[in-house]
């Protein structure tokens, strides 16, 4: 994410915020002046998928401008409670994020998102992109673009999914919402009930923070603090993104993805510091409906190697692996309280990371370090696109020499809805 400094954003924000109900108020008896438009609309291949994602949101479109506007909103509360000591009630607002597309000409469209975090204190350019369409089968892409590691990196709107915490596989061991300046391509085709899409992308990529950081553990979310990534590379070697995906229409989709590449600064001026060192990040993701039953389950795992150098400690891991399961089922759909299609669903995700998987030099014996969760809860949709959510979160997590775990629970309730 493109982070930008917040002097003088908040009053170009509050007017951005405003500009659209000022037009509208203006132009109230004009009932054309603002209207809907239908996710993806220009998407000419049918059977969605997670690449569609981007543009799979509700806009506003507002008169004959050529330009649309969204968002989503989240909020919460949670107390939690680690090894029975608790830092009682809490409130959030984690972001606030706004999109806007232009569709400048036939099959040439732009869009970016733009993320308010942590109450406005930070705003960061997640996606700001130009899309050349060829052909539905060959698009041409530049600009900030979403890395498509597994499934999360690219679908993470908070409306659509039932949990108020993102998944730590894709948070803390991938980086969630990792974008970086480059071009691809990207493409759909289909026969009959299938559909195929893949994305290739190069791109600036990581820094040697992944494994020098605060957390003192091989961590590839430390780059996303590096804004220079968003103007130069920082070893002149590009990082290598691509995912294929299948779908079969009323079955479900399948994800494999890749992403690598140079991390560490090998040469300056001509001097050489140290061999090219590597990283390899590969994921799977699926989701499906069951038939009859409606239960929708969704999952991704991921692998994670990293060339660490000798003169490392055995904290830093070279090999990761972890991921997450969702399990939605609907209980009860009906028209309620003047909702015309409200769902209540019980839902629960079950959480797996291991920092480090490896073997302690010295004795063979497993290095820990690593992580479960299960969530339970209920969410309550009073229409597709805003969410009510209640989870109960327990969470497990070992040191490196496999200690009794830290154990934390707690409550969480939040909203949220796309506008």
């Amino acid at each position: 994410m493109k982070h930008i400094s917040t002097s003088g954003w908040h009053k170009i924000g509050l007017f951005a915020l405003l500009l659209p109900a000022a037009n509208a108020a203006s132009a109230q008896n004009d009932s054309t002046w603002l209207r809907r438009v239908p996710p993806a609309a220009t998407d000419s291949v049918p059977g969605k998928m997670n690449m569609d994602a981007v543009y799979d949101r509700p806009f506003l479109q507002m008169g004959k401008m050529p330009v649309a506007l969204g968002g989503y909103v989240e909020a919460n509360t949670a107390w939690f409670a680690t090894d029975g000591v608790s830092e009682g009630l809490s409130f959030q607002l984690p972001r606030l994020t706004m999109f806007l597309s232009s569709s400048i000409a036939r099959r040439i469209r732009f869009l970016t998102e733009i993320e308010f975090e942590e109450g406005g204190r930070e705003i960061n350019i997640e996606f700001a992109s130009l899309d050349i369409q060829f052909h539905p089968a060959l698009t041409l892409r530049g600009g900030v673009v979403m890395n498509p590691i597994g499934a999360f990196n690219q679908n993470h709107d908070g409306p659509k999914w039932d949990f108020i915490s993102r998944p730590v596989s894709a948070t803390q061991m991938l980086p969630a919402t990792w974008s970086n300046v480059g071009f691809g391509l990207y493409g759909k085709f289909y026969t009959g009930d299938w559909t195929f899409g893949y994305e290739a992308y190069l791109s600036n990529g990581f820094d040697e923070s992944i494994i020098s950081n605060p957390e003192n553990r091989t961590f590839l979310p430390a780059a996303k603090e590096n804004p220079e990534r968003f103007e130069e590379s920082f070893n002149g070697q590009p990082l290598y993104t691509g995912k294929i995906s299948v779908r079969r229409q009323n079955v479900g989709e399948i994800g494999l993805s890749y992403m690598g590449g140079v991390y560490n600064k090998f040469q300056e001026d001509g001097l050489t510091l140290d061999r090219k060192r590597r990283l390899h990040t590969f994921a799977a993701d699926f989701n499906t409906v069951v038939p009859h039953l409606g239960t929708r389950l969704l999952g991704e795992w991921a692998w994670v190697q990293v060339d660490v150098p000798e003169t490392y400690g055995q904290q830093f891991g070279s090999r990761q692996h972890g991921g997450f399961l969702d399990v939605v089922q609907p209980v009860l759909r009906r028209k309620w309280l003047g909702w015309e299609k409200a769902v209540f669903s019980v839902v629960c995700r079950l959480e797996y990371v291991d920092w480090n998987a490896g073997t302690f030099r010295e004795t063979g014996g497993d290095i820990a370090d690593d992580f479960r969760a299960v969530v339970p809860g209920i969410s309550f949709r009073p229409t597709a696109q805003t969410v009510l959510r209640l989870n109960y979160r327990y969470e497990w997590q070992r040191d490196i020499l496999g200690n009794p775990p830290a154990r934390t629970a707690g409550w969480q309730f939040g909203v949220s809805s796309y506008f």
